[in-house]
């Protein structure tokens, strides 16, 4: 669909070629304009196996097909100035012509105190809060495998170019965007925190680790491993009865994640008792009849032989046939995705990229720039929990109108999640992922259980340009809203599905969420201690499924803006989660290694850990990439260089010379040598970095019930917005039943009266009842 689209990435390592392969997979053209050596992901395996002179490896492969290469030089030039679009590593080396879209993707931002700073992805989970809050309180901080980091920012980079390519279509102005890591994973891998903080009053952190486990999560069994989630109090409850301890359903603190943490080894030995009875199959069996959410635990090898991938031919054949990969993680009907075609070998299409500089549209005279690429988009959400919200969100904040259905009686999930006593007034009001994840929208509550409210949601829908939905497939079946019967309603619009499985399928009607998508698609397997269990990302799979969800959407939206056909799409959790987990499952199919987790160390950098600094929970990470940062390290610590081939020494050596230092202070001497490192700062600490600040992440809004909150916004940034001053946030998250006046009444025309009417019925309402 976006056949004509060209994209020039000048971008290596992962976070700018999975923004290039979203393109690519989409229909662009995407060259890869690389450095005369080439991509040095040509060159990396994950699992160190030896790689035939000439040959890449698989993770380059899988990252870069249906693309063409191209070294940088003069014809390398000439095609970024011919693009529609650049992807470049920092900051571009020219001014952009006029109508060009350019991505900068960088660890920090191109401004502010930290821009240039040496980083990887080791050393940004440091600094966005995921490592300090991940593990068990007696051991040491703990990283998520996989450099899931970058292909969060991926999935950034391609919705912010194909975003600011929608604007400069239709007024022949080009954007830069400014795209950092770090704030991508503040985003994503740090579950608002900073927001629990604020709702709680900053209350001072008890003494003691910062870092927990999730109970349950994933649990020894007879023959291996299984994964559980509790979102909800009545999956909790559930579970009681599942591992057969109903006595323990009035237990308050067991109720409570924190409650389970303050007694984490008692709730582990009672959980295990029971698991370890019982088989995987048999507790997947068992607690899928209860509605819980529950996993198999999947790595490169598993992933392969389980029923519902096969069924629905998840996994697919690599261009080259060397290996199998996920397949592009959505659908939209009446668009056959692009087959595949083989990666590039390193300049394989020298002197073939006819691109030439087309004259672009200039600005129309008099014409008033739209100031948000989304300007004109009614969307009709339905949305709950995190990753359909995140979807929605991400498009109201891209000036999207969004009006978030919710009722009265079954209100989002995620307000359940609150830090208020449910003896306070509009105490579902303060869940903070709640207020996170649905800025910028609008609501009206409606009882989608009765006629007269499914009659009020085909009237917004006809409207409407987009309905988007994350359920799974029953629900919006059985209010009788699914996809035939919204494009009878409004055949323009377009229907985005996000089921947690798939619309068809052995899984089809399970429930899941980020956690259940972690534990199958082989995150979980890569993150925890050598000898533990695996541990989850904690979250991110949601927000990555969100982003995915609205590339499609654009995507779809150009097509429709050409022929006017809506269309449906089908955007599953777990199979964005696999695109972002493919290393595992290209590995073992193309060289037979399977991965696995290695507490904090890790193929990208060696010496790489988290070492014990003077004072009590003061950690330093540290990732040390190429040699000259190792002989840089050598020269701050006195350390011998032979050191780094025996890494259990190197450590030795290293927690030495951190246990004698102060932790900031040690940081900052190894970055101002070149040498990655941060402080392993707890979560919610976040809210007082000094790169964060300059480059306002943080937004205030006004909420009706809270006051001023400092929210997070979105990781990157347009220049044309920041030159004006232009926040991405304007509208606090809605309070239940806000706009139900000014949605229902002012725009579809309901009268006074019938307005009343509906409340009488509890068809509408702005306050929490019962069934």
């Amino acid at each position: 669909m976006l056949s004509g689209v060209r994209v020039a990435e000048c971008a290596t390592g992962i976070a700018g070629p999975y923004a290039g392969k979203l393109f690519a997979d989409a229909g662009a053209d995407v060259v890869k304009v690389e450095p005369a050596g080439g991509d040095p992901l040509r060159r990396w395996v994950a699992s160190g196996h030896a790689l035939a002179e000439g040959d890449d490896g698989p993770l380059f492969r899988f990252l870069n097909q249906s693309k063409r290469s191209l070294v940088d030089g003069d014809e390398g030039e000439r095609v970024v100035a011919a693009a529609d679009i650049v992807l470049v590593d920092g900051a571009p080396r020219h001014a952009p012509p006029p109508g060009q879209v350019v991505v900068s993707i960088s660890p920090f931002g191109l401004d502010g105190p930290w821009a240039g700073r040496p980083a990887t992805e080791f050393t940004l989970q440091a600094w966005c809060g995921s490592t300090g809050n991940r593990g068990m309180p007696a051991d040491p901080p703990l990283s998520a495998g996989g450099r899931l980091g970058e292909y969060i920012g991926g999935s950034y980079a391609a919705v912010a170019a194909l975003a600011a390519l929608r604007v400069a279509r239709a007024t022949g102005t080009g954007e830069h965007v400014d795209l950092a890591l770090l704030d991508c994973m503040c985003l994503t891998m740090n579950t608002y925190t900073t927001l629990f903080a604020q709702f709680l009053g900053w209350k001072p952190m008890p003494p003691g680790p910062a870092r927990t486990i999730e109970t349950p999560s994933i649990e020894p069994t007879i023959d291996g491993y299984v994964g559980f989630c509790t979102i909800t109090a009545q999956q909790f409850q559930d579970f009681l009865v599942l591992i057969e301890r109903p006595d323990l359903l009035d237990d308050a603190e067991l109720a409570t994640a924190i409650g389970r943490s303050k007694r984490l080894h008692e709730v582990l030995d009672i959980i295990h008792t029971w698991t370890t009875k019982h088989t995987t199959a048999e507790c997947i069996e068992l607690a899928s009849l209860l509605r819980i959410p529950v996993a198999l635990i999947g790595n490169g090898q598993s992933l392969l032989a389980m029923d519902h991938f096969a069924d629905r031919g998840t996994f697919v054949p690599s261009a080259d046939g060397a290996f199998r990969q996920p397949r592009v993680p959505y659908r939209i009907a009446g668009a056959a995705s692009r087959p595949f075609a083989p990666a590039p070998a390193l300049a394989a299409d020298a002197g073939r990229v006819d691109w030439e500089a087309e004259p672009r549209a200039a600005p129309a005279a008099g014409r008033a720039r739209p100031s948000l690429p989304l300007a004109g988009v009614r969307i009709v959400d339905f949305t709950a929990f995190w990753a359909g919200p995140a979807a929605s969100m991400m498009l109201a904040s891209l000036g999207a109108d969004v009006v978030k259905i919710e009722s009265a009686q079954r209100p989002d999930g995620m307000r359940f999640a609150t830090t208020s006593n449910p003896k306070v007034p509009q105490w579902w009001e303060y869940g903070p992922v709640y207020h996170g994840a649905n800025l910028n929208k609008r609501a009206v509550t409606i009882d989608l259980s009765r006629p007269q409210g499914i009659d009020l949601a085909k009237r917004l829908i006809a409207g409407a340009d987009v309905v988007i939905e994350n359920f799974s497939p029953r629900v919006m079946e059985n209010f009788g809203l699914d996809w035939d019967e919204v494009h009878r309603v409004n055949p323009r619009a377009i229907m985005v599905r996000m089921p947690a499985f798939g619309l068809d399928g052995p899984w089809r009607d399970r429930t899941g969420f980020a956690q259940t998508m972690e534990q199958i698609s082989g995150m979980a397997w890569v993150t925890g201690r050598r000898d533990g269990p695996p541990l989850i990302p904690r979250g991110a799979c949601d927000p990555l499924a969100g982003m995915h969800a609205v590339f499609a959407l654009m995507v779809a939206l150009e097509q429709r803006d050409a022929d006017g056909e809506g269309r449906l799409i089908e955007v599953t959790l777990v199979e964005a989660a696999l695109n972002a987990a493919a290393e595992q499952v290209v590995e073992w199919t193309a060289l037979g290694e399977l991965l696995s987790r290695d507490t904090n160390r890790g193929p990208f950098a060696r010496p790489q850990g988290v070492y014990p600094c003077a004072g009590e929970e003061q950690w330093l990470a540290l990732a040390v990439a190429t040699d000259e940062q190792w002989a840089a390290c050598c020269r701050v610590m006195g350390l011998h260089p032979e050191l780094r081939a025996d890494h259990d020494a190197a450590d030795a050596a290293i927690g030495d010379w951190c246990a004698i230092s102060e932790v900031e202070s040690a940081v900052d001497e190894l970055l101002a040598a070149g040498v990655p490192a941060a402080v392993v700062v707890v979560a919610r600490d976040i809210a007082f970095n000094p790169q964060l600040a300059t480059r306002r992440f943080f937004e205030p809004v006004e909420h009706p019930v809270l006051g001023r909150i400092d929210v997070p916004s979105l990781p990157f940034r347009f220049a044309s917005r920041v030159a004006a001053g232009e926040p991405w946030m304007h509208r606090a998250a809605p309070v239940l039943g806000q706009h139900n006046d000014e949605v229902l009444s002012g725009e579809l025309g309901l009268t006074a009266e019938e307005m009343q009417a509906l409340r009488d019925q509890a068809i509408i309402g702005d306050t929490m009842m019962s069934r």
